[in-house]
């Protein structure tokens, strides 16, 4: 595992680097490397098999600076554009999931020429009607203290699935580091999606078709926070898309809950 920090005008990014073959950008959510692990986990490891995989940590997530002016998903856009700019990527695999997969939707609608494939796990970005995106902030204060049952249940199939209890345990973590992560991952997302439009820019759904890049759209079928129909939504918006794979025995998290049956479609699909 190779870690390396830019300096992007003076603010640094940390981005982890591994494996070999194609340049594949992943962009992280919440039950993810960056947010609540320093390094790789199995969903990666695996990936990885098969790309060279860069993983930048959002703007003040682990040991990335935050940006003073960061208010919206197009001030992300534009940091993105500098970190590609940075590592020297030209024509590049995405993937994201979650916030990382809106950064990603945002990215190959407005630089489509960039992308050679997208894959989208659990994004948010999207407004549908009918079906709200969870909230995220309400659900990460404890109940009683002590208590995070309520976003185990928002970011997993349950709040029973062991791998929920592994990252986001009840109390305090045993390494400060693990409950520093997960503060920095929930502030950063506080930055430009707690506000109304709460996680989702308007806008995107209609520029869906600017998106060149064959995609694919992954989704956990048991999704509390994302619903699937933001999935369904993002496949029917993009032309390169051929309907959602649902995961079985999965939340919001499949790239945690179901490391391998996740990777084993990303990383088939970036082969083509």
């Amino acid at each position: 595992m190779s870690l390396r920090t830019l300096d992007i005008n003076g603010r640094k990014v940390s981005v982890l680097e591994d494996g070999a073959g194609e340049p594949t950008l992943y962009l992280h959510g919440f039950a993810d490397v960056h947010a609540v692990t320093e390094g790789w986990m199995p969903f990666h490891e695996k990936l990885m098999e098969s790309c060279r995989l860069f993983a930048p940590a959002h703007p003040g997530c682990a040991a990335s600076d935050e940006i003073e002016y960061l208010e919206s998903a197009e001030d992300l856009v534009f940091h993105y554009l500098e970190v590609i700019d940075a590592l020297g990527l030209d024509r590049f695999h995405l993937v994201g999931t979650c916030v990382g997969g809106w950064v990603a939707a945002e990215l190959a609608a407005r630089h489509p020429e960039k992308i050679r494939r997208l894959a989208l796990i659990d994004a948010s970005g999207l407004f549908v009607s009918g079906a709200p995106i969870g909230d995220i902030f309400m659900m990460s204060h404890p109940v009683r203290g002590t208590d995070y049952s309520e976003l185990r249940a928002m970011l997993f199939e349950s709040d029973r699935t062991p791998v929920g209890h592994e990252l986001f345990p009840d109390g305090r973590a045993e390494n400060i580091d693990d409950e520093l992560r997960r503060y920095q991952m929930i502030r950063f997302t506080n930055r430009f999606g707690f506000s109304p439009p709460y996680f989702y820019n308007r806008s995107l759904r209609s520029r869906l078709h600017r998106i060149a890049a064959p995609t694919l759209v992954v989704w956990g079928e048991a999704d509390q926070m994302v619903p699937v129909a933001h999935g369904e939504a993002y496949s029917a918006g993009i032309p390169g898309s051929n309907g959602v794979e649902l995961v079985k025995g999965a939340g919001h998290s499949p790239q945690a809950e179901a490391p391998e049956t996740t990777a084993a479609l990303v990383a088939d699909f970036l082969r083509g």
